[in-house]
Formats: structure tokens, sequence, C-alpha cells
């Protein structure tokens, strides 16, 4: 009984790890704090860095990303827009550097085709597909295109009555 050690509530820790740990993780978070030097330039910098993607993360913007990257690109447009460069300088220096994966809006070229037109032929192709669907429910060929394939023979009735009548049977008698 000497030996007893008074145990503490563990959600209590739990909640208190998961506390720090939170705090933690907002106090990394990147915030920028350096303004650029007008009011103009500060609005192109955020039009650029939304319309940015950031070449790590894939899926997010230069506004939206943590990574090291978006901090080194931010950091890069902000110095581009400084010395005087226009928006339009500042994107193809930056698809220079990491070509046009960078740009949320690839210009329409001869690789990025497919990026521009694949999500109408998809669309088009789904539209046809509902059109040929409800069209063929409607004229009751949803199934199968003959009438006699639907219909059963004579023989084919009698043989499934048979069946029917015999799985009644059977099931009746496993119930006495």
């Amino acid at each position: 009984m000497l030996n007893k050690i008074e145990q503490k509530p563990l959600g209590a820790v739990w909640t208190l790890l998961l506390a720090v740990v939170m705090y933690a993780g907002a106090s990394w978070a990147s915030v920028e704090v350096e303004p650029l030097s007008s009011a103009e330039l500060q609005a192109r910098y955020q039009v650029l860095i939304e319309e940015m993607r950031c070449p790590k993360c894939q899926n997010q913007n230069l506004a939206g990303s943590d990574s090291m990257v978006a901090m080194d690109l931010r950091r890069e447009i902000r110095r581009l827009l400084e010395e005087g460069f226009s928006d339009a300088e500042v994107q193809d220096y930056m698809v220079a550097r990491y070509g046009d994966f960078v740009l949320y809006r690839p210009p329409l070229q001869r690789n990025t085709m497919a990026l521009w037109f694949a999500p109408g032929v998809f669309a088009a192709l789904g539209l046809l597909t509902l059109i040929v669907i409800v069209v063929r429910s409607r004229n009751g060929r949803g199934g199968r295109q003959d009438q006699d394939a639907q219909e059963l023979s004579a023989e084919e009735q009698q043989r499934l009555a048979e069946l029917l009548n015999a799985g009644e049977q059977g099931g009746s008698k496993n119930n006495d």
C-alpha cells in the first residue's frame, strides 16, 4: 500500500497536450506582416499570389501555402514588384523558372490543350450518356432490346411454376 501511485485522469492530460500542439501549430503558421511600399503594389501582389500555384503543394496557391518554397516565391514576387516589374513580367519570370505548372490558368498551347478542353469533352459525353439513358427508358427499351427475349415460353413458365411451388412446400416443411 505504500507504493500506491495516485493516478491523474488521462482526459485532462490529453486535453492539455492537444492544446499545446494546437497553439504551437498556430504560432508556426506564416503571417506576412511586411507591407509593400504602396497600396497598389500590395493589391497587385495579392492578385499574383492568388493566381500562382505552389510547386510543392500542387493544389494550393501561394497565398494559402505555408511551405518554404511558397514563402520564397512570395518573397521573390514582392522583390520583383518593388523593382518595378509588371504583372506579366512577374508571371513570365515565374514560368521561366517553374514552367506553366506555376500558373493556375496556363496559356492555351499545344501541350495544355487537354487541360483546357478535357472538362468540356467529359461534360458533353456525360450529357450525351444521360440523354441516351432517358430516351431509352421512355421508349421502354431500358434493359433488353427485343420484346421476345423478355417473355417466357409456355414450357419455361411451367418449369418456373414448379420450382416456385417446390420452394414454397420445402420452406413450409422447415417451419413446422
